[in-house]
């Protein structure tokens, strides 16, 4: 299979020493792609699949987030994602040929994730035989995503300066001691009659002074 687009074929790479023996299989593999470029990648790898007609061979192609909650400097809670594997994309594919071309070629993919295979002769890396992930991890990873309780994400760290918009300290300036994310709840040191005292105030009791 080729195309004006893709990479000329290179016979060594794809001979079955370097693919392993094709499988009629459909399993999940891991595929490395540039810092950032994931939502372009699933994009384009879609396109690529209908354009070179293997959907029933690549099936899908997943990024998988787990929920959370970002506090804004208004204090206000934001619904957001965050990706489980930063630089990954998971696709869930039988291995061949051409399902590996369609997929390794797509712009800002790196490479599959998988085993190097060591050259015959003279220096240099080898390829990599690309291995499908593990059934139960793939499975354990869905199901983290969709079944997590959202993680609390606050732009506020340990020295910050903050000003507390409600509750009996509604108006006081401090400066953050301590972070707990998980609890949604962080310390600050409030000066109160005169003397700094810790203070535990949720997340959307205070605002991040600019």
């Amino acid at each position: 299979m080729t195309s004006a687009t893709d990479e000329p074929r290179n016979l060594e790479l794809q001979s079955e020493e370097a693919l392993g023996t094709a499988s009629k299989e459909l399993r999940w593999y891991a595929v490395q792609v540039a810092s950032g470029c994931e939502k372009r990648v699933k994009t384009n790898l879609e396109q690529r699949i209908q354009t070179f007609d293997v959907a029933d061979r690549i099936i899908q192609v997943e990024i998988p987030h787990t929920p959370t909650v970002k506090i804004r400097k208004d204090g206000k809670r934001q619904p957001s994602e965050e990706k489980v594997f930063p630089g990954y994309v998971l696709v869930r594919m039988v291995m061949n040929d051409d399902t590996w071309q369609v997929v390794r070629n797509t712009t800002h993919v790196i490479n599959f994730v998988g085993a190097e295979q060591k050259r015959g002769s003279g220096r240099g890396r080898g390829h990599v035989k690309p291995v499908p992930l593990n059934p139960a991890e793939v499975e354990r990873i869905f199901k983290q995503a969709t079944e997590q309780e959202p993680v609390v994400k606050i732009d506020m760290a340990t020295g910050d300066k903050i000003v507390v918009l409600s509750g009996p300290f509604k108006d006081f300036e401090g400066e953050v001691i301590e972070v707990s994310p998980e609890r949604s709840k962080l310390k600050a040191l409030l000066s109160i009659f005169g003397r700094d005292t810790p203070v535990e105030l949720e997340f959307n009791q205070v605002k991040k002074q600019s």
